[in-house]
């Protein structure tokens, strides 16, 4: 009985038969999980109370570090990382806006929205801390064998929904006072209402505090990824002790 031919392919001018492409496949899929079965190993020798002890002291550092950065003057604004846009519809109009002598009104809104985000962000600071003391041991295992960001995806689960309540009347009192602000509203509502505006640009408010909580939990991932990528500049010992162990 003749054999079923096993086509070749080549890569690189090297021929490969495709049951070894197959092979390649696996070896590489095995391969994939073993950062995550490394870390897993390393927390093995460690207790469940210093892990989320760790955990903790990382996202305590992180999320005050971040904090305080964006919650400065310029913090926002100053920050191309996380700078808030106007909503398209509004950048759109921009440029014809400066050409009938009103480009002032669009920056002055521009700032406002930023300067608004600056000034919600300290709101966060006691819910971070609460998320932070409500770890358990199962959560803390999961996070620290995550990604890079597993521990700011975990605090944007549990602490997104509250934070927006909380951001969102900060924002409104500081773009009240934007007579284009209001404007903008009116208009996009109506934008929105035909489907020529994006729902989520439809109110200015709700816009720029999402775009906060964005910047935010940026900042905070940022300072995990760090803390990750070289725990020995941590500031507690455990986190250096801890995230040094998973990080080998």
């Amino acid at each position: 009985m003749e054999s079923t031919p096993t086509s070749d392919r080549s890569i690189d001018g090297v021929s490969i038969r495709r049951r070894d492409v197959s092979g390649l496949l696996l070896a590489s899929a095995v391969l994939s999980c073993l950062p995550a079965a490394g870390r897993a190993q390393g927390l093995a020798g460690i207790s469940g109370a210093d892990q989320v002890g760790a955990l903790r002291a990382a996202l305590s550092q992180g999320a005050s570090t971040a904090v305080s950065l964006l919650g400065a003057a310029n913090g926002f604004w100053n920050n191309p990382q996380v700078k808030i846009p106007l909503p398209d519809t509004l950048e759109r109009l921009r440029s014809p806006a400066r050409l009938l002598g009103m480009g002032g009104q669009f920056d002055e809104l521009h700032q406002s929205i930023n300067r608004a985000a600056e000034a919600a962000v300290p709101q966060s600071i006691s819910l971070l801390q609460s998320a932070i003391k409500s770890m358990s041991v199962q959560d803390a295992q999961g996070i620290l064998t995550g990604g890079p960001t597993a521990a700011t995806d975990h605090f944007r689960k549990v602490t997104s929904g509250e934070l927006f309540n909380r951001f969102l009347p900060v924002v409104a009192k500081a773009t009240e006072k934007v007579g284009l602000a209001q404007q903008y509203n009116q208009i996009a509502e109506r934008g929105a209402s035909l489907g020529i505006v994006d729902a989520k640009q439809a109110k200015l408010e709700p816009y720029v505090t999402n775009k906060a909580l964005d910047g935010l939990y940026f900042m905070i991932g940022e300072e995990e990824k760090k803390i990750r990528a070289n725990p020995v500049g941590a500031a507690s010992d455990i986190v250096r002790r801890v995230f040094g162990t998973i990080g080998r």
